[in-house]
């Protein structure tokens, strides 16, 4: 099957069923990283990922990695770690930092290239992106962002510098997104870290028809409003 060359005159996506197998998932390039084809893109459950230098590529896999909030998999290390918790968790308070901490901590290198930040801080200052910040006292050290559609979360990317910070991070953010009407958290790929955190691959078909039920769901107000999250005083522990 020939892979398919975007125009940056149209937003038009072929179907994620012509995604090649392998490399699985693998369906166009070219286009633009505009909010405008990102959003349309991410509505048809499609995402951009490619190494700096090359064209713009676009993914579907088969199967999805998912992660529902109730899902979550708290081991008991990290539910002794979580109620002594040294960590503050806020959202929306660091949008900018916390691309640059998910840019920077890869060793192998980092495919979200000045480009790819633009791209997102768009997304953020339109109201469509969001981050959740781990804090040390006063020193971010872990986080994620990732895009709001309706009720599913489209994680993009985390980062941890401390000890279970991004562990942390999707802990507290599967409560509060599942208090405020979340339902699913696309992760896109499943890794080894996702999986051991309760995330489970369904077919491409399965995500497809739950992102036409809750993309254009509402969760509640109150979700995306700049907050604390989770402070290191016992008394803002929630038992999950």
């Amino acid at each position: 099957m020939r892979l398919i060359q975007l125009s940056r005159d149209s937003l038009n996506f072929p179907p994620p069923e012509m995604a090649l197998r392998e490399p699985n998932g693998l369906l166009a390039m070219g286009g633009d990283l505009s909010p405008a084809r990102l959003l349309h893109a991410y509505h048809r459950g499609i995402f951009p990922w490619f190494s700096p230098g090359d064209p713009i590529l676009w993914w579907s896999p088969d199967p999805r990695a998912i992660l529902l909030p109730d899902a979550f998999h708290l081991s008991r290390s990290m539910k002794r770690f979580h109620r002594r918790s040294p960590y503050r968790v806020t959202m929306n308070r660091a949008f900018a930092d916390v691309v640059e901490g998910c840019a920077s901590a890869r060793d192998e290198g980092t495919w979200i290239t000045p480009e790819v930040k633009r791209a997102w801080h768009r997304l953020y200052d339109a109201g469509h992106a969001h981050s959740i910040e781990v804090w040390f006292d006063d020193e971010l050290v872990g986080g994620m962002y990732g895009l709001a559609l309706g009720q599913i979360f489209c994680g993009e990317s985390m980062f941890s510098r401390r000890e279970n910070a991004s562990k942390t991070a999707l802990l507290v953010f599967c409560q509060h997104f599942k208090r405020h009407g979340g339902q699913l958290i696309d992760c896109q790929i499943l890794n080894s870290h996702t999986a051991s955190l309760g995330a489970q691959e369904i077919p491409r078909l399965d995500y497809l028809l739950a992102l036409g039920r809750l993309a254009h769901a509402p969760v509640d107000d109150a979700c995306w409003q700049s907050d604390t999250l989770f402070n290191a005083d016992p008394m803002f522990y929630t038992q999950p």
